[in-house]
């Protein structure tokens, strides 16, 4: 799964990798939990990407309660055009969300490392979501709200955790919005390094750029 990633360079460059102009200026983010906003691209109604902010956590159009997103924060990829609860979103509703690099902890001896995973070149990118939009039948409240899919890890990451999100680039990003439907089967993942980093990072009221720094051991890449 994926529960806990950073998105720390410039909001509008980022958005302008995926075709996107305009993008507001926002905070850098090294711990972003469940359940907060997180900043993505869509299409809009005229098939345009556009920026826009979702709460992590996808919200069915159908659901009774929001709090069922808490714990829709992933969908994986070899069921999610089936499950009802992602499969109109899957096939009208994709999203991209950005990012800079994700966490995954590794059971090391009788406990877990947390490591911190991003491309090799350093550069920002996308998480491949789905999202939806939720009205509160008695209140009026409207929440947009977003999902990570997730994959089986690949050989490099499979050494960490045998699950990771489907990572997206500006060029399969556009074949993700464009609502392709073989992405899963062919997509490949860019190349990766990965670092251990301080344990702080477990409380998710924990901020800092000092989050991602390596924790005493080598980085690791593909």
């Amino acid at each position: 799964m994926c529960g806990r990633f950073a998105f720390y360079s410039p909001a509008e460059a980022t958005a302008a990798l995926f075709g996107v102009d305009g993008a507001p200026t926002l905070e850098a983010r090294y711990n972003i939990a469940p359940t907060t906003q997180i900043a993505a691209i869509r299409n809009d109604a005229d098939g345009s990407p556009e920026f826009t902010m979702f709460k992590w956590g996808l919200i069915p159009f159908w659901a009774k309660d929001k709090s069922i997103g808490n714990r829709m924060i992933n969908a994986r990829a070899e069921t999610v055009a089936e499950k009802p609860a992602y499969r109109a979103a899957y096939r009208h509703r994709r999203c991209l969300v950005l990012a800079d690099g994700f966490y995954e902890w590794r059971k090391e001896g009788a406990g877990k490392t947390p490591y911190f995973i991003s491309l090799a070149s350093g550069e920002p990118f996308a998480f491949g979501g789905l999202w939806e939009s939720w009205t509160d039948k008695e209140t009026g409240e409207v929440i947009d709200s977003a999902t990570l899919i997730t994959t089986e890890a690949n050989e490099f990451l499979n050494e960490i955790h045998h699950r990771m999100p489907l990572i997206l680039e500006p060029d399969s990003g556009a074949r993700w919005l464009s609502g392709d439907t073989h992405m899963l089967e062919a997509i490949e993942t860019p190349r990766l390094r990965a670092w251990p980093v301080d344990r702080r990072v477990n409380n998710a009221r924990n901020e800092g750029s000092d989050l991602v720094d390596p924790a005493g051991q080598p980085m690791h890449d593909e």
